[in-house]
């Protein structure tokens, strides 16, 4: 995962399908994808914990990042790339992008192994900046990830442009609603770095919630002797 900075900024030329001048960084599509209160919890109300896989995530991109710029094994590649939309206003960097014949490829690298589609709009996105930038068109891109050690190839077909450019739209509307969307409490929380600040089995669980609230106001019996 690319580690842009979290807050939003206003760009130039809005998406077409946008009301307002706010940019969505790349980052932020994955993090909505996998789950909208989490992308909220880091872009809206800037908060952000550390656990044992974003520590990994992070020492895997540093490791990423200060690699050779150079050809490897004949492949044109550039690290840490500045990537842009102003079409539909994202912002953010790739891991990697290699040049194939001329044509931009990107890389993300991840820790973990493969779970659902969340990393590939996150690097649809990524090929749809590059596709505005240098002018061609982006058929594929690909995913490592460490735990196999493979990359998985994703092809940017026209289904998952569309569920990329919906997802864009929806971290753009919380980002000028400024919401945080209410919890999910399910099989994905207990790994989430969020979940001290997310709180889903409190939150999530509206009984349980009024019930601590009416606890923190409820009378105390005096003291008979006093």
């Amino acid at each position: 995962m690319s580690t842009e900075e979290a807050q939003p900024l206003p760009h130039g030329a809005a998406s077409p399908d946008a009301d307002e001048d706010v940019d969505v960084l790349l980052s932020a599509i994955e993090h909505y994808s996998y789950c909208p209160r989490q992308c909220a919890l880091i872009h809206v109300e800037q908060t952000y914990d550390e656990n044992l896989y974003t520590i990994r995530g992070a020492l895997a991109h540093q490791r990423v990042d200060s690699g050779d710029p150079t050809a490897s094994r004949g492949t044109e590649t550039a690290r840490g790339l500045p990537l842009w939309s102003e079409r539909y206003g994202l912002r953010g960097k790739a891991d990697v992008v290699e040049w194939h014949n001329g044509v931009p490829y990107p890389v993300e690298y991840k820790v973990g192994r493969r779970h659902g589609e969340h990393a590939d709009v996150q690097l649809c996105a990524q090929a749809i900046c590059l596709e505005e930038m240098f002018g061609v068109e982006v058929p594929s891109g690909a995913i490592y990830y460490g735990a196999t050690r493979k990359r998985y190839e994703v092809r940017f077909d026209v289904g998952l442009r569309g569920r990329t450019l919906a997802l864009i739209e929806g971290v753009r509307a919380m980002l000028l609603a400024q919401a945080l969307p209410p919890p999910v409490d399910d099989a994905r929380c207990p790994n989430c770095s969020l979940i001290n600040a997310c709180l889903p089995a409190v939150v999530g669980r509206r009984g349980r919630l009024l019930a601590l609230q009416r606890s923190l106001f409820e009378p105390q019996p005096l003291d008979e002797r006093e």
